[in-house]
């Protein structure tokens, strides 16, 4: 095989992971609506950052989501408001305030998970062992390409 033609089957196997992963993501998030999640996706993201990295400023949460500061303080204001993420005073930096996730985030949290890993388990409930095996192993490598940042 040519490096050309090479590099054309690459890109069409990207293009065809792209839109399962794509496709699979709008499932999930129109799973966890269904739910009466009423958090934007984008949200529901922040709202886990803050859960996983937590205590984190404004800042920390816009670089760890890849959004801008002012979209990250919306989105606190809004986590806040819901009743889900606290807000403290940084003890380092007067001017700024540190989120964390209360009860009732790591709650909303878990019921969304919930409702995402049944669905999942349900649509892989079917599938012979082999599929099994080789969708775990997809997962590795899929987690494996994310920990390598965007090289």
């Amino acid at each position: 095989m040519t490096p050309k033609a090479a590099d054309t089957t690459l890109t069409d196997a990207a293009a065809r992971l792209r839109m399962a992963i794509v496709r699979t993501s709008r499932r999930l998030r129109q799973e966890a609506a269904e739910g009466g999640a009423e958090l934007t996706p984008t949200a529901v993201s922040a709202l886990a950052t803050v859960e996983r990295h937590g205590p984190l400023t404004p800042s920390e949460l816009a670089a760890s989501e890849r959004i801008k500061r002012p979209t990250a303080t919306r989105i606190a204001r809004v986590l806040v408001e819901a009743g889900l993420v606290g807000r403290a005073p940084d003890p380092a930096d007067g001017r700024s305030a540190l989120l964390s996730v209360n009860a009732a985030g790591r709650e909303r949290l878990r019921r969304l998970r919930g409702r995402k890993n049944a669905y999942l388990a349900r649509r892989m409930r079917d599938l012979p062992a082999e599929d099994l095996r080789t969708l775990e192993r997809a997962a590795e490598i899929l987690e494996e390409m994310l920990e390598g940042g965007d090289g």
